[in-house]
């Protein structure tokens, strides 16, 4: 249930207020997504060695989210899920595609519409900043899906500090240019910070404009390369993998503040929509980054609760309820058609849509759970899971099927497939019966090419 509490909206302010701009018709829409975060790594989710204090505030101003979920634990195919409102695998869209500006199959098919799409149409300004990940070819860039201004990378990853770039391709994918609006430009400064500079110079620049911008950071996915002044910060962490992850975050978090600053002194707190939520969980062992999901069971590349159970907000100051909470399932194929009501656009029809527009669970006018059931698939059925009130079930190939009370057991340490026969069969059938409706992957992403891109 919603427990909302009486909170100041000058805790969105980080500097001196101005007039607000003429009014606009429809509000705007702010998308700011982290990559690989731990579920466990901001404040407002416990963290107590990585201070967080603007995406604290961001939380503390508005919705935080008990239960929300991404479609899926790795990078690409979530971002497909979040930008179409589809489950990907109604498309295909199932692996990480190799990054390659020559291949025209690899990447986020054509055939689908993406948001930005949508809202352009709807007479919204459009913008992509940071990381994309969802193909290299024309087609597949964001210029060519909706997004009317851009700035960032290509890829799945980039150096954030002093890169080379290089012409090569198995080694360019986290050395290529930053473009903006297609043109490589010079970044001097830490790529995070850069991201919230030209995201603060967005929202300034179309404080007269309904605007929905997508600030997708890179951080603090791998490599992790802080500034030296910001790693001398956490110098009482002992473990090194951790101390240069809890600097990044600490870059990620201040480059947040810099974009909600531009918000607050352009006037435009609450006009603006803001959702926040990392792309997956965070990536755990030998090849992690230093991340912490605990309490909930494993990490990215799974589907257990820490491969896609992530750190989930939303803030609208006058409009949604400061400092509530919400305790029933949410998921990152609601913000499609959310953003499309707040626009005034209506659902597409011509293909299955999976989200829910959350506003009127959020101001109490519906009290009813958005999602009856959520589903997770990897590697064309590898593993897959649903998500059924407060029952899971996972079954990973190979292996018995598994199924946990997430209302008592958010661990995932208790399996109670041998004991709850019936409600084990029930979600069997839910799965199969979803997993009917799919299509197997479209493209063989990093796995079917022999030369692996030059970072992890």
């Amino acid at each position: 249930m919603l427990k909302t509490c009486a909170l100041s909206l000058v805790l969105l302010g980080l500097g001196t207020s101005i007039l607000p701009a003429e009014p606009v018709a429809k509000p705007n829409i702010l998308l700011i997504l982290s990559d690989d975060q731990g579920y466990a790594d901001l404040g407002f989710q416990g963290c107590k060695d990585i201070p967080t204090p603007h995406l604290d505030r961001l939380a503390g101003a508005g919705i935080h989210f008990n239960n929300g979920y991404v479609t899926h634990p790795f990078c690409s195919p979530s971002r497909a899920g979040l930008l179409t409102g589809r489950y990907q695998q109604r498309f295909g869209h199932e692996q990480n595609p190799y990054y390659d500006p020559n291949d025209h199959r690899e990447g986020l098919p054509v055939t689908e519409t993406l948001l930005p799409q949508y809202l352009r149409q709807a007479g919204y300004i459009t913008g992509w900043i940071g990381k994309w990940h969802l193909g290299a070819a024309p087609e597949f860039r964001p210029q060519a899906r909706g997004f009317m201004e851009t700035f960032g990378f290509i890829g799945g990853g980039h150096h954030y500090l002093n890169w080379q770039v290089e012409t090569n391709l198995d080694g360019r994918e986290y050395n290529v240019p930053i473009e903006r609006n297609g043109v490589p430009v010079t970044v001097t400064n830490h790529l995070t910070l850069a991201f919230g500079d030209e995201g603060a110079d967005f929202v300034r620049r179309h404080r007269d404009q309904p605007w929905f911008l997508y600030l997708a950071f890179n951080a603090p996915h791998t490599p992790l390369e802080p500034t030296p002044e910001r790693l001398a910060k956490f110098k009482a962490i002992a473990d090194p993998k951790r101390r240069k992850y809890a600097a990044q975050v600490s870059l990620l978090d201040d480059a947040v503040g810099t974009v909600l600053t531009a918000l607050h002194e352009s006037g435009q707190d609450q006009r603006t929509l803001v959702f926040f939520f990392s792309d997956n969980g965070g990536p755990l062992g030998a090849t992690g980054n230093g991340s912490i999901n605990l309490p909930l069971r494993a990490g990215k590349g799974t589907v257990y609760e820490g491969g896609m159970h992530v750190p989930f907000v939303m803030s609208w100051p006058g409009t949604l309820p400061a400092g509530g909470e919400y305790n029933y399932p949410v998921s990152s194929l609601d913000v499609f058609p959310t953003a499309l009501a707040l626009a005034g656009a209506p659902m597409p029809t011509d293909k299955i849509h999976d989200g829910v527009n959350l506003l009127p669970y959020l101001t109490g006018a519906n009290t009813n759970a958005p999602h009856d059931e959520l589903f997770w698939r990897m590697n064309g059925g590898r593993q897959i899971a649903a998500r059924v009130e407060d029952f899971k079930y996972i079954h990973i190939r190979n292996q018995p099927a598994e199924l946990y009370n997430l209302g008592n057991d958010l661990s995932e340490k208790n399996d109670l497939a041998g004991v709850k026969t019936n409600e084990l069969n029930q979600l069997e059938g839910k799965v199969n019966k979803w997993n009917s409706q799919l299509i197997p992957p479209a493209f063989p992403g990093l796995a079917g090419h022999s030369k692996p891109p030059a970072e992890p």
